[in-house]
């Protein structure tokens, strides 16, 4: 008798320190540029797991994001561009202190799967490359496509690429463009390249002509929980660099 009673005792003590742990699990909503989408969808599944929290997610254009938050859409944590960050700062809608860059990607020619690799061995040969297609696909107000027209306008080829533009108001649209074969080549982050089922990664900008978009994260300016700042902290603990190559970033 006194063994079960200790044994039941034991089972009352686990239970309430169970549901004391749940009832500390907090939620948080993640508002993402889709340019780091591929991280974190490995990495907040991982955060939930190792803290019990849960982690909510919205991916869309850093641009799209800002809006949306500028406008009062709830958010415990925003991933943009750190202009973006930046401008959220000021406006005291991400608290100064919890800006943090968390990686970069630089910029890649996608093809359709088994299309022939262009050639994007130097800057002349990505020039001719880029002159030589058929047809370009970018995503017009996104971060990416913003820098490949800065690009091609330095490179004196601006009116020969719009020329054979196709515009995409997403990455969806231009995934779309690849795979149904209307565009030949798209212009995307590597990041954004590598998780396309049906597509691959042509090859990445030259050097001397490539543009990294940065990814920063920043935390809600009126949150009264820290699990926003823990969920920042563990996007950058160094175990999870590996994560962020993997997806075609580096720090």
């Amino acid at each position: 008798m006194r063994r079960l009673i200790t044994t039941t005792a034991r089972l009352v003590a686990f239970a309430f320190v169970l549901n004391a742990a749940v009832a500390d699990a907090e939620e948080i909503r993640v508002l993402s540029s889709v340019g780091i989408k591929a991280v974190v969808e490995v990495l907040g599944p991982q955060f939930e797991q190792k803290t019990k929290h849960k982690v909510t997610t919205v991916f869309d254009l850093a641009g799209v994001l800002k809006t949306r938050i500028e406008g009062g859409e709830p958010f415990d944590v925003a991933i943009l561009t750190p202009a973006f960050i930046d401008e959220l700062i000021s406006k005291g809608k991400i608290a100064p202190a919890t800006r943090t860059e968390v990686a970069r990607t630089g910029l890649g020619l996608m093809v359709r799967a088994g299309a022939p690799k262009p050639d994007v061995s130097t800057s002349e040969a990505f020039r001719k490359t880029l002159l030589g297609a058929r047809s370009i696909t970018y995503v017009t107000t996104g971060a990416s496509g913003v820098a490949f027209l800065a690009t091609v306008e330095k490179m004196g080829i601006a009116d020969a690429i719009k020329a054979k533009a196709k515009p995409a108001g997403n990455g969806d649209q231009v995934n779309a463009n690849i795979l149904n074969g209307a565009a030949e080549f798209a212009v995307l982050p590597v990041s954004e390249i590598l998780p396309v089922k049906g597509a691959e990664l042509g090859g990445v900008f030259p050097a001397a002509v490539q543009t990294y978009i940065v990814m920063a994260a920043g935390v809600n300016a009126s949150a009264k929980s820290a699990v926003g700042r823990e969920f920042v902290a563990f996007l950058m603990a160094a175990p999870n660099s590996a994560v962020i190559r993997d997806k075609g970033m580096d720090r």
